[in-house]
């Protein structure tokens, strides 16, 4: 009775250790956005069943590779990662899963990376995801454009103004590492702060 006493307690201390070091930030048919926090020297490793997209923020390496701040990368389904953390302060990566049998994205006609392509740059495209790194220099408007539904990974301080097809206007203050999920969406964004603001943009195909 002992004995299985402590395999069920070692099992529920395995279970909460995970916990404290991963949280789904994000959950719906389309993805499974969580955010890995690891500490100063630690590793971690990875299981990646499905198809997923990593955006790391902090100094981390993965075998030979080292990965810093904002960096994204692609992983096929059905591999094992394990990533490093190199720096003497805690990282974090988000780890974007795609989920099997999602509804397709709307086809967009307005692609911010056509009509501006100073500021919205492709780090990487393949038949699942695109993802774009999104520079916006203090109080520049984008053109109106269209994206298909996607994640926003924040990569620093922003604060902008978004205005819908339909005029409204949102407020959209952020912080280094905040991540947001959105819907297929026609928009023109204004950064309305002082300083350059950068964000990654996963869009799903």
């Amino acid at each position: 009775m002992r004995l299985i006493r402590l395999l069920a307690l070692c099992a529920l201390a395995a279970i909460s250790a995970a916990a404290q070091n991963a949280k789904i930030e994000i959950e719906n048919q389309w993805v499974r956005v969580s955010r890995l926090r690891i500490g100063p020297h630690d590793k971690v490793s990875i299981a990646a069943r499905m198809p997923s997209v990593g955006v790391v923020l902090g100094n981390l390496r993965e075998g030979a590779t080292p990965r810093k701040w904002g960096d994204v990368y692609y992983v096929n389904g059905n591999t094992t990662e394990t990533d490093e953390n190199t720096g003497n302060l805690p990282a974090e990566l988000i780890f974007i899963e795609l989920k099997p049998g999602a509804p397709k994205s709307p086809p967009v006609a307005l692609d911010p990376v056509r009509l501006d392509p100073e500021h919205h740059i492709v780090e990487l495209e393949n038949d699942r995801v695109r993802a774009i790194r999104t520079i916006l220099v203090p109080h520049l408007k984008s053109p109106q454009h269209e994206h298909p539904h996607y994640v926003v990974v924040y990569l620093t301080d922003l604060h902008t103004t978004m205005t819908l097809a339909d005029g409204r206007k949102i407020d959209n203050p952020r912080k280094p590492g905040e991540v947001a999920w959105r819907d297929a969406l026609r928009h023109v964004t204004e950064n309305i702060g002082d300083h350059t603001a950068e964000e990654i943009q996963v869009e799903l195909k």
